[in-house]
């Protein structure tokens, strides 16, 4: 997956958690949970949709690397190419 690809399945996820955001102007620095109105059950529910649709198994350590959307592209990146 390209790096906008994975920043949009990452911003659907959002939305289908919460539809209500504006995602148009999202800071791929700042981590999600500050810029957007994301509580910790949101955030656990997106990482577990990642698991679910893509095969990936993401550890409770490697939640962190999930924060902004280019740690998202980087830690993904490499997980979603050997799932595909």
């Amino acid at each position: 997956m390209t790096r906008e690809e994975i920043i949009k399945l990452i911003l659907d996820l959002v939305h289908e958690s919460v539809p209500s955001e504006d995602l148009s102007d999202v800071d791929p620095d700042i981590p999600l949970r500050d810029q957007l109105e994301l509580d910790s059950v949101d955030f656990l529910n997106i990482i577990m949709e990642l698991q679910m649709r893509y095969g990936l198994e993401i550890p409770e350590d490697d939640f962190i690397e999930l924060t902004t959307l280019n740690r998202c592209v980087g830690y993904l990146g490499p997980k979603l190419e050997t799932s595909a």
